[in-house]
């Protein structure tokens, strides 16, 4: 469709539903949780810490036979997870007082380990040598490819 009717794809892919059948929460993760609880057919999209606090309401979807479950996002496997990517410029890392320490915190295993406090906030840490790869290319300022 994209390639025979531009205009079709258009509206059809970049546009959203007003039908009802559609409902902008924003960031209000609670609000989805309890549209979810009125409506057990309704599907709502919500970080995967907010899916395990409230386990006991709302349910995963499965993803081409994959469960979103630590282990499946950790490895990649679960197909609708994604990572977080956060950028600095090289040049920015010695003009900017405290960007430096801001790169070194972010990226050190206190910070992003298996036990790190980043886990606390919802966020599921790379495999080991991922992480060993990104805080060596982080220290040796290598600039990384989009």
């Amino acid at each position: 469709m994209k390639k025979s009717d531009k205009s079709a794809y258009k509206q059809v892919c970049h546009s959203l539903r007003e039908d009802g059948h559609y409902i902008e929460a924003g960031e209000n993760d609670n609000l989805i949780v309890q549209k979810l609880e009125k409506n057990p057919n309704a599907l709502g999209i919500f970080g995967f810490s907010f899916l395990e606090q409230n386990d006991d309401k709302v349910h995963g979807s499965i993803v081409e036979g994959k469960s979103p479950e630590f282990e499946t996002i950790a490895d990649g496997s679960y197909p609708i997870s994604r990572p977080l990517f956060f950028y600095v410029k090289n040049s920015h890392i010695a003009s900017i007082p405290g960007m430096r320490e801001y790169l070194d915190e972010f990226t050190s295993e206190a910070a992003m380990g298996d036990e790190g406090y980043l886990l606390d906030k919802g966020l599921i840490p790379l495999p080991v040598k991922a992480r060993t790869k990104l805080r060596n290319d982080v220290i040796s300022g290598k600039k990384l490819a989009m």
